[in-house]
């Protein structure tokens, strides 16, 4: 059984940055189509990036230029870097993984993802 681990949240000021991981111990996710997440509370999982199976990026459009997301084979892991973050970035970031050869946008759809993340807090404040 595949579990998705998702790790690297914490508390920054506004401006800064962050750096998440998603991994999956013993299992190739080289195939796999990775995204992430944001919720917060009484709200549903709203995509805020992903990469296709072929390593093609997606972005929801209030992130794009400031995250970046991509793969390490060799580190069978998927990076989220967060730049200049913001208070409404806030929220618990969920890492998802799907088989999938799906490559457009709808990859940020949470409906495409069938493993998850325990989810990594990220809280913008000063």
């Amino acid at each position: 059984q595949l579990q998705v681990m998702d790790s690297g949240g914490g508390l920054v000021q506004p401006g800064g940055s962050l750096k998440l991981s998603c991994t999956a111990p013993g299992f190739n996710l080289g195939r796999f189509a990775i995204g992430w997440f944001r919720q917060v509370p009484g709200k549903g999982r709203v995509g805020i990036a992903a990469i296709s199976y072929d390593d093609r990026e997606y972005y929801r459009d209030s992130v794009r230029g400031r995250f970046r997301i991509w793969r390490e084979s060799p580190k069978n892991t998927v990076f989220l870097l967060l730049n200049n973050l913001k208070p409404e970035d806030t929220g618990t970031y969920i890492c998802g993984a799907a088989d999938t050869l799906q490559t457009s946008m709808y990859l940020l759809s949470s409906e495409e993802y069938h493993y998850w993340g325990q989810g990594t807090q990220v809280t913008v404040s000063s």
